[in-house]
Order: C-alpha cells, then sequence, then structure tokens
C-alpha cells in the first residue's frame, strides 16, 4: 500500500478514462446513513445483527426481521458530493459503479451503469405470489394486501447467494476498467472484495477511505473521508 494526499488522488480519477468505482456504506454516510459497524452504526449495540438480516430470520422470526430492516429505510437521504460527481464521470467517462449499498442513492443521484451488488431497499416483493409491492406499502405492513404473502425487501440476506446476472455485471464492469476506486469500504465482505481479482493486469486501484483497508494487491490508498476528495474532482 502506498498512502497518497487528496489531490493527488483527484488526479488520477480526473486522468483515467475508464474507471470501475466500488462503494460501501461510507458513501453515504453525509447523506444521514448510518453504516454499520462503527460507534454510530446500524450494528452497534445490536445483538447478533447479521442473524436480524439473514434468511433464517427473515423465514423463523419474520416480526423480528421486520422490525429491524424498517430501521435501514432513510426514504428523505438526498445524494451527497460523492453520488453526483460519481454520476457527473458516467455523463464524460466510461464510468461503472458497483455498490454494496442497498440505500438507492446511487441511482438517485443519476448513475445509470450501476450494479446494486446487494440489492436495494425500494424494490420490494411477495414471497409467496411473486408480485412486486410499493416499497412504501412495506413499511406499513409485512403482509401482502394482495395475497397475505410475506413481503421483503430485494436485499441479498446473510445466507442467502447472489444471481449469476449480479456477479457477471460485476466482473465484468471491474474486467473493464484501468482504475479501480474503492471508497467507503473496509473492503472485508465477500465476495465483494473478491472482484478485485478480475481487474486487469495493469490497472491501477485506489483505496479511499477513513480507516485503512488491506488487500492481496498493490494500490494506493487516502485515509480521509471521501467528500474531502471528491471535492476535487
Amino acid at each position: 500500500m502506498e498512502k497518497i494526499e487528496k489531490a493527488q488522488a483527484a488526479r488520477m480519477i480526473q486522468q483515467a478514462d475508464r474507471i470501475t468505482f466500488l462503494t460501501g456504506a461510507g458513501v453515504s454516510t453525509a447523506s444521514g446513513i448510518p453504516d454499520y459497524r462503527s460507534l454510530q452504526g446500524v450494528y452497534h449495540g445490536v445483538e447478533q445483527p447479521e442473524y436480524l438480516l439473514s434468511d433464517e430470520c427473515l423465514i423463523n422470526e419474520p416480526d423480528k426481521f421486520y422490525r429491524f430492516v424498517k430501521h435501514l429505510y432513510h426514504p428523505n437521504a438526498q445524494p451527497n458530493i460523492i453520488h453526483e460527481k460519481i454520476a457527473a464521470l458516467e455523463r464524460s467517462k466510461s464510468v461503472w459503479t458497483v455498490s454494496q449499498n442497498i440505500d438507492g442513492l446511487h441511482r438517485k443521484a443519476g448513475s445509470r451503469q450501476l450494479v446494486d451488488f446487494h440489492g436495494t431497499l425500494y424494490h420490494c416483493y411477495c414471497r409467496k405470489c411473486g408480485q412486486t409491492a410499493d416499497w412504501q406499502e412495506y413499511l406499513v405492513s409485512d403482509r401482502h394486501t394482495g395475497c397475505g404473502g410475506q413481503l421483503r425487501p430485494d436485499i441479498v440476506l446473510y445466507g442467502e447467494g447472489f444471481s449469476d446476472e449480479t456477479l457477471q455485471q460485476a466482473v465484468e464492469a471491474v474486467a473493464a476498467a484501468e482504475l479501480l476506486v474503492i471508497v467507503g469500504t473496509s473492503f472485508q465482505v465477500h465476495p465483494f472484495c473478491d472482484l478485485i481479482y478480475y481487474r486487469q493486469a495493469n490497472a491501477q486501484i485506489l483505496a479511499i477511505n477513513q480507516t485503512e483497508i488491506y488487500m492481496d494487491a498493490p494500490f494506493s490508498m487516502v485515509q480521509s473521508a471521501g467528500e474531502a476528495v471528491f471535492q476535487l474532482i
């Protein structure tokens, strides 16, 4: 790992023509959405948070799952400068975003070449009949008014697999980049962190995160909040 300054990181992004951003919860904290593992995070003080976001909890203790997942919704949150600059870059360069986030803010900012790797809270469907349902309906009740089945958000829960389409899109986005920019994530969750192995041999890797990250590949890092770097782009 080579530590660099914010201005140098901004130049790397400005000078690259084919960029893929790999983003995590730290990208959305400036929009008022808590991350997961910090002292202010969703998981802090919660016993067995991974269980509460598991398919096992969804099926066996649906009321407990529903109470927890409702706290993840922040429908009034707006994109911040990171989301906005990434969307703007997409209009002038070949830019893809592969995001762990389920908050919908990249799409709200205008990103279209986007892989919601873990799904989105704002698409819900019924486990019984398969019909889609408005997320607003889900926040009122997790029971489908049509058939009485259990509603759920279309997110990847602990214990669930990823669709082949999602994995293929993410791999292709990484393979197409000359610069991979990891923003706002500890980059420790599999299989998201494994995407790095599908990069081009000569692709550069830039990490922007408040805490150090570790990976089995050479990379440059700015230990900073992402907004400070994106203000320079």
